[in-house]
C-alpha cells in the first residue's frame, strides 16, 4: 500500500495518529469515538476502510500487531453500530431470497446506472473516474468476501471456493482478476499501485467496500454476506458487457476492457453458482438465514444505488466524482 491518506476528521485522524506512532502502547490511546458522526460521511468511512485494512493488505508503516488491539477493536465496534444501522433503515428485503434473485436477474428496459451512461454518453475522463473508485475493491477482488469461506460448510462452501477460484485465475496468476483490474488501470493511464487514489475516493465508492468487510468479518452476520456475494456475481455479467463496450468506444486497449470481458462469461457461471450451489444448499440446511441473506442483498442495493447517485449527479453536472479530480477531468 502506498503511504497513509490525509485525515478526514477526528475519527479517522484518530486512527491514523495512533497507529503512526509505532508499535500497540507506544503511543496516545485510541479511545471510542465521542459525539455520533454521519456514518455516511467522509470521516466514519475513512475510519472503518483504515481499520478493516489491517485486515487485509495492512497500512503503510504500521505494525501489523495493531490488527488484533483490543482498543482499535473497540474502536471500530463504535463505528461499525451506527453504520450497520444506517444501512437497515434504508435496506428493504425481500420475504423470499428467490424472490430477491429473481429481481436482480431483470434487467431494466431503461437502465440509467453507471454503466449505462458511460456507454451512452460517458467521457474518458469518467471512465477513468469510475477505475479510481472501483480500485479501492477490485484491486484486491474477492479478498473481503473470503472471510465466509470458514462460515459455511459442505456443499455451499465447495460452490463458494468453486466462485473464489475463478476470482484468482482459475490456476493462472496472471489472470487473477485483480492483476486484470491493475492492467486496466495501466491501460488507462492511471497509477494501478493499491491505495495509491485513496484519499481522492469518496465515502459513497468506500461504503461498498466497507459493508463486503463488515459483513464477512462476523459470523453473526455470514448470511448477509453471501447475499451481498450474490448480488456481486448475479448483476455483474450485463454490466461488465456494457463497461466493455464503453471502454473500447472511449479508447482502450485490449488490456483496458480485458477485466470486463473476463467478466462477461465468468459471471454468467457465478450467478449460477451462487443461486445454486451457494445459496440453495445454504437454505437447504440452514433455512433460519433467509432473513439474513435477504438483507445482504438489499444492503448491497442499497450501498450500490448511493455509489451511483454519487457519480451520476457529478458527472451530470460536469463536476469530478472524485474528492479531487485526474488532471484529466474537471474540478
Amino acid at each position: 500500500m502506498n503511504a497513509l491518506p490525509e485525515a478526514r476528521g477526528p475519527l479517522s485522524g484518530a486512527v491514523l495518529e495512533a497507529v503512526a506512532a509505532g508499535p500497540p502502547g507506544s503511543g496516545r490511546p485510541v479511545v471510542a469515538p465521542g459525539p455520533p458522526s454521519d456514518p455516511w460521511g467522509e470521516d466514519h468511512q475513512l475510519a472503518l476502510h483504515l481499520c478493516y485494512d489491517l485486515h487485509d493488505r495492512g497500512l503503510a508503516g504500521v505494525d501489523p500487531d495493531w490488527e488484533w488491539d483490543p482498543a482499535l477493536l473497540a474502536f471500530r465496534r463504535e463505528l461499525e453500530v451506527p453504520f450497520l444501522a444506517a444501512v437497515r433503515d434504508q435496506a428493504k428485503p425481500a420475504e423470499r431470497v428467490g424472490d430477491a434473485l429473481e429481481q436482480l436477474l431483470t434487467e431494466p428496459v431503461d437502465g440509467s446506472g453507471p454503466s449505462h451512461y458511460l456507454l451512452a454518453e460517458g467521457e474518458r475522463w469518467q471512465a477513468r473516474e469510475y477505475l479510481v473508485h472501483r480500485s479501492v475493491y477490485h484491486l484486491k477482488e474477492a479478498d473481503p468476501q473470503l472471510w465466509m469461506i470458514p462460515r459455511v460448510h459442505g456443499p455451499a462452501q465447495a460452490a463458494l471456493m468453486a466462485v473464489a477460484f475463478d476470482e484468482y485465475g482459475a490456476g493462472r496468476p496472471d489472470r487473477a482478476h485483480a492483476l486484470l483490474f491493475a492492467r486496466m488501470m495501466a491501460d488507462l493511464g492511471l497509477d494501478p499501485g493499491y491505495g495509491h487514489y485513496l484519499d481522492r475516493v469518496p465515502a459513497p465508492a468506500l461504503a461498498v467496500v466497507n459493508l463486503m468487510t463488515l459483513f464477512g468479518l462476523h459470523r453473526s452476520l455470514r448470511g448477509a454476506a453471501v447475499g451481498l456475494f450474490a448480488v456481486v456475481e448475479v448483476t455483474s455479467s450485463p454490466g461488465s458487457a456494457r463497461l466493455a463496450a464503453a471502454l473500447e468506444r472511449l479508447g482502450a486497449g485490449p488490456d483496458g476492457t480485458l477485466f470486463y470481458r473476463e467478466h462477461i462469461e465468468a459471471d454468467a457461471v457465478h450467478e449460477q453458482l451462487m443461486r445454486r450451489g451457494v445459496i440453495g444448499e445454504l437454505l437447504a440446511s440452514e433455512a433460519e438465514l433467509e432473513p439474513d441473506i435477504a438483507f445482504g442483498i438489499a444492503a448491497a442495493e442499497v450501498v450500490d444505488d448511493r455509489f451511483a447517485a454519487h457519480l451520476l449527479e457529478h458527472w451530470k453536472a460536469g463536476r469530478s466524482s472524485l474528492r479531487s479530480p485526474l488532471p484529466d477531468g474537471p474540478a
